[in-house]
C-alpha cells in the first residue's frame, strides 16, 4: 500500500478495529516518510457470477431484476416484504456458494421457483406459467398438482 499523500510505500498500522456493523476492519495508518495519518477499511468483496442468457449472451447479475421478478409474481399476495428480502438473500447465497463464474438464467429461474413455491403457491403458478411458457390448460393443471393443490372436481 502507498501513502495517499506522498506515494511512499513504508506505511505503519497504528490501530486496528472491527467496524460497528462488524462487516469491515478499520485501520489507522501512518506514513513513514511524510508522517501523515489516514484510515483504510477492509471489506469482503463478493463477486456475483455472470448470467448466461438463453441466446448465449452474458450479462452482469442484477439484484433488481431478481427482486422485480419475485415482486411481480407476488403482486397482491399476502407475503411480507421481509420474506421477499429473505428469498432474494437465499438465492444470492446459492449463487455465491456455487463457486461458478457464470450461471445459466435457467438455473436462476429454478431458484426463483423454489423460493416462490415456499412463499406462495399462487405466485409460484403465476411465475411458472410465464417461465415455463405454458401453452394449454393441461400444463396449468400439472403445475397445480405439483404444488399439491389439485383442482376440485
Amino acid at each position: 500500500m502507498k501513502c495517499p499523500f506522498c506515494q511512499h510505500e513504508e506505511i505503519h498500522v497504528l490501530d486496528t478495529r472491527v467496524s460497528e456493523e462488524g462487516d469491515a476492519i478499520r485501520r489507522r495508518r501512518r506514513c513513514g516518510k511524510c508522517d501523515k495519518r489516514f484510515t483504510t477499511y477492509e471489506r469482503i468483496e463478493l463477486v456475483m457470477p455472470f448470467v448466461v442468457k438463453k441466446n448465449g449472451s452474458r450479462t452482469e447479475y442484477a439484484a433488481a431484476k431478481l427482486r422485480g421478478s419475485l415482486t411481480l409474481a407476488l403482486r397482491k399476495r399476502p407475503v411480507a416484504a421481509a420474506s421477499v428480502d429473505l428469498a432474494v438473500q437465499a438465492i444470492e447465497e446459492k449463487l455465491l456458494t456455487s463457486g461458478k463464474r457464470e450461471v445459466d438464467s435457467h438455473y436462476i429461474g429454478e431458484l426463483v421457483m423454489q423460493e416462490l413455491k415456499r412463499l406462495d403457491k399462487v405466485a409460484y403458478i403465476r411465475f411458472a406459467s410465464v417461465y415455463k411458457n405454458f401453452e394449454d390448460l393441461a400444463e396449468f393443471q400439472d403445475a397445480i398438482e405439483e404444488v399439491g393443490q389439485a383442482p376440485k372436481t
